[in-house]
């Protein structure tokens, strides 16, 4: 590709062409002067004064390419397939008011209070038509407390003896329940004969009129020193 020449660069270029020319034909007069031997008129070809022509050039005038905007590229558009799965499950239609009025109190949600169902203890007779009794009778009671007391040390280095008197429960299915001491005589006795009535094996039940009823017992833990 030929490379566009400023418009200054083409005048110069017009310049030295028109004196080339000029050279050419200034050479070209002295020569025939020279050839010349006589004052005889001679012809001269008329090919000689050959004239040069001048070509202009095209004046092309340079212009500022414009710059072109890259166009947008189009991304494709993703889709999400949404995969329908068959349940059996039934809903049931909710029905939803969502046209609520500006000037429309809401009831504020209170939640229903919930009574609490009061425990009714049962009564605990003194005295019942069947009283509640240990396995093998009133002796085999005795033998298990005499059998499972261990006389605390204070009270063996003090001195100290006598019965211990302790009240119980005996519940409808048999167990022993608010073991209490009603009179004591301290230096650890009162605390081990709570343990051992509260490690008594289960009862009969007491019974009032064929139905299982608590009734309240009584029974001295002694300590005697040997």
């Amino acid at each position: 590709m030929e490379e566009k020449k400023s418009p200054k660069a083409n005048l110069e270029n017009k310049k030295l062409m028109f004196m080339q020319i000029g050279l050419v034909i200034s050479l070209l007069i002295a020569w025939l002067a020279f050839e010349h031997k006589s004052y005889d008129k001679r012809e001269i070809d008329p090919s000689l004064l050959r004239t040069a022509e001048v070509v202009e050039e095209e004046m092309v005038d340079i212009t500022k390419q414009e710059e072109q905007k890259p166009q947008p590229v189009e991304v494709p558009k993703q889709t999400t397939q949404l995969e329908i799965v068959q349940d059996d499950v039934e809903v049931e239609d909710i029905e939803i008011n969502a046209e609520v009025e500006q000037n429309e109190v809401i009831e504020e949600y209170v939640a229903p209070e919930i009574e609490e169902e009061e425990v009714v203890e049962q009564e605990i007779f003194q005295i019942v038509e069947e009283m509640p009794s240990f396995p093998g009778g009133e002796q085999k009671l005795l033998e298990y407390v005499a059998k499972n007391t261990k006389y605390p040390q204070i009270a063996r280095e003090s001195g100290i003896q006598g019965r211990v008197f302790i009240g119980f429960v005996v519940e409808t299915d048999g167990s022993i329940s608010n073991v209490k001491v009603l009179r004591g005589i301290g230096g650890g006795c009162d605390e081990e004969a709570v343990r051992v009535i509260k490690s008594l094996p289960k009862w009969k039940p007491g019974k009032q009129r064929g139905k299982a009823v608590r009734v309240s017992y009584q029974i001295p833990v002694n300590f005697k020193l040997q």
